[in-house]
């Protein structure tokens, strides 16, 4: 009986650095470390500020950017629910908003926190889109 133990000890002794190692290396690997700023320009300190044009007409928003705006409608108008169920019906029908599902998500969270005044009043309406962000958003609106 003692040599069993030992021998799955000494196994479990050389296997499972190993193990962390290349799990840890995976998810260092995947994780976007520093990614260069869209605009980054330098100024001088000294610098004036370009004149605003004020006849240029506003960019139109991103797919996100108007995702939202109609989620925080929907929400307005009926209940958080149902702007969750849209969200995910949205990400479903186009894949690249999965990217910023969580940060919308938890918009919808604050907004439901909002309207109800109350987290838990809020918190009624989750469901599982975007793992727990409905949740975090909640929870951060407090």
């Amino acid at each position: 009986m003692n040599q069993a133990a030992r021998r799955i000890g000494r196994t479990l002794a050389l296997v499972l650095p190993v193990v962390l190692v290349l799990s840890g290396t995976l998810a260092v690997a995947k994780v976007p470390w520093a990614e260069p700023p869209a605009d980054s320009t330098v100024v001088n300190a000294g610098a004036e500020r370009a004149p605003q044009q004020t006849d240029v007409a506003p960019e139109p928003l991103p797919a996100e950017d108007e995702l939202l705006v109609s989620l925080l409608d929907e929400l307005h108008a009926a209940d958080p629910g149902t702007a969750l169920t849209s969200l995910q019906r949205e990400v479903e029908l186009d894949p690249a908003l999965a990217v910023h599902c969580m940060e919308i998500a938890r918009a919808l969270g604050q907004a439901a926190v909002e309207k109800y005044g109350s987290a838990v009043l809020a918190q009624e309406h989750a469901r599982p889109v975007c793992d727990t962000s409905f949740a975090a958003g909640v929870a951060g609106a407090v």
